[in-house]
């Protein structure tokens, strides 16, 4: 796929795309002999995967973290699942506050 069509397959502009890349928030993309871009499946999943953590605000420097982890996927098993792990429980706590943030504009919705 070339950076036109994996921008509109995963609905993500192109300047976006090469920025995640250019920062090591997604893998190095491979390139043809014309040295332009050739994406591929695993690169769409890399970023939506990307997009969603950051759509709920997880920190760039722990997903660059766990990109350069998963280059070397044997070696960094247990680095990768206690990284995604803490990420995890950053997330509950969100959730956890927006939960609470929900039950209290509720509460003060049926106020009379």
């Amino acid at each position: 796929m070339n950076s036109k069509e994996i921008s509109k397959q995963t609905n993500t502009p192109i300047n976006t795309i090469r920025y995640f890349e250019r920062i090591g928030l997604i893998p190095q993309v491979k390139r043809n002999c014309d040295g332009l871009r050739e994406f591929n499946g695993e690169d769409a999943d890399w970023i939506c995967f990307i997009k969603q953590m950051r759509e709920v605000n997880l920190s760039i420097e722990g997903l660059i973290e766990y990109v350069a982890l998963s280059v070397q996927p044997e070696k960094t098993v247990q680095a990768r699942t206690e990284l995604l792990s803490e990420q995890k429980i950053e997330l509950q706590a969100q959730i956890n506050r927006l939960e609470a943030a929900k039950y209290e504009l509720q509460r003060r919705i049926v106020v009379k």
